[in-house]
């Protein structure tokens, strides 16, 4: 397997962490409320559905660390799955939240994706 590979499947799992922490943990905060173009009020009422958020993100987080360790075939097959979720995931989050999600999430899961077939 592929180390560019590897590498870009462990930023995109950090990325998702980062994503977690925001959404779980700092939503109220004026780094998400800035990250994410709410306001206050917006922030505070949408609380426990960011918390939802946020752990979804974590299991795509999870999955794609699995895949690091996890020996192949499960380990590409694992990276494979998980990274058309992200990008599928982003995709959807453009389509219905914010266009600046297709290029936070689903171009660097994309060029991942595209990484890890070619380092196959």
């Amino acid at each position: 397997m592929s180390v560019v590979a590897d590498i870009l499947v462990a930023a995109v799992a950090l990325l998702h962490v980062y994503i977690l922490v925001l959404e779980m943990f700092l939503w109220t905060t004026p780094r998400a409320m800035k990250a994410f173009g709410m306001t206050r009020e917006f922030a505070e009422q949408t609380k426990a559905l960011a918390g939802n958020q946020g752990l979804y993100n974590g299991f795509l987080a999870a999955g794609l660390i699995w895949s690091l360790v996890a020996a192949d075939p499960v380990g590409f097959q694992a990276k494979v799955f998980f990274l058309v979720c992200v990008a599928v995931a982003g995709l959807y989050g453009a389509a219905t939240a914010s266009r600046k999600i297709l290029f936070v999430q689903t171009v660097p899961a994309v060029v991942t994706l595209a990484a890890v077939l070619i380092g196959r």
